[in-house]
């Protein structure tokens, strides 16, 4: 059995694996290693952009993949029938969690207002607003929801979140129309899929009351960029964002220069202690895989 992993560092990650479980490192940039039709279990490099896929069609005898990242939106529509695909939910859930509070914090408190003008060596008090005491509507109730959830509940936020399906707490994604206009931070993490493709458009903005705050720790294709711009250029919402559509933001785009707008370059995950995050689920699924057992956190409906 065959196994390519993306990561020199990666094979100490692993574990034991039985002794017929052969493992080689593609990191995608460089030449195969071996035959690609032999691969039975394929591990691919982080924030895979399409051109990463293409091996796919070398791959003739693969049988599954095993993502190091949440998100799968890029391999849903190419991997071939019969190969199962499995994504790395719950690694990240801390680091991104923990992005998307500071985010909140950040833009309600005026961080980014602050160091600006730290830049110009000012010493200027600044009345902001907090966290403390408002209403957070989180799209989205994953592992990654649900800790923000907790996360900004333990500030003193009052916290309600929206899924694909209504359960004990959680309200439809039908309703969030209606749910909007309550509400002083909107966050949204919650996967990028055919349905959820432009949910926030001009008329989801329009519908955010005056003075709020959207948070996008998703996937940047969940909003529309011109309509953002439109609202936030207005001033009357502000916005804290870590992915864009597109991107990377172009230099010239004009959401870098929006006073109410905290951007950071797609670095939710990129802290130290990634790799080893990642990679804590792939030894455990190879033995999975290599026994004839059930795969952990195969996709479906897109995610």
């Amino acid at each position: 059995m065959k196994v390519w992993i993306a990561h020199e560092e990666g094979r100490a990650l692993l574990g034991e694996l039985p002794a017929d479980v052969e493992v080689e490192v593609y990191d995608g940039r460089s030449g195969y290693p071996s035959d690609p039709a032999g691969v039975d279990l394929w591990v691919p490099p982080f924030l895979a952009q399409s051109k990463v896929t293409t091996p796919l069609a070398d791959m003739t005898s693969l049988k599954a993949i095993q993502l190091l990242s949440a998100g799968a939106e890029v391999w849903v529509p190419v991997v071939p029938p019969g190969v199962a695909l499995c994504d790395a939910r719950g690694v990240h859930t801390g680091v991104t969690a923990e992005w998307t509070v500071g985010a909140v914090i950040a833009s309600m408190r005026g961080f980014d207002l602050f160091a600006r003008q730290q830049t110009r060596h000012e010493w200027r008090v600044e009345w902001t607003t907090t966290a403390v005491g408002k209403r957070a509507l989180v799209v989205g109730a994953g592992d990654i929801g649900g800790k923000v959830a907790e996360v900004l509940t333990a500030l003193g936020v009052e916290v309600e979140q929206v899924a694909r399906r209504e359960r004990p707490g959680v309200h439809p994604i039908t309703a969030v129309e209606t749910l909007l206009p309550d509400f002083d931070i909107v966050i949204l993490i919650l996967p990028l899929t055919d349905a959820t493709r432009g949910l926030v458009d001009a008329k989801f903005l329009s519908r955010m009351k005056d003075g709020a705050l959207l948070v996008n720790a998703a996937r940047g294709p969940i909003v529309d960029t011109d309509a953002l711009v439109a609202e936030v250029a207005s001033g009357r919402l502000r916005c804290a964002v870590d992915v864009v559509d597109p991107e990377p933001l172009p230099a010239g785009h004009p959401l870098w220069d929006l006073e109410g707008a905290l951007i950071t370059p797609h670095a939710g995950a990129s802290v130290d202690g990634t790799l080893d995050r990642a990679y804590a689920p792939v030894g455990p699924q190879i033995r999975r895989f290599a026994a004839g057992e059930p795969l952990e956190n195969v996709v479906a409906d897109g995610y």
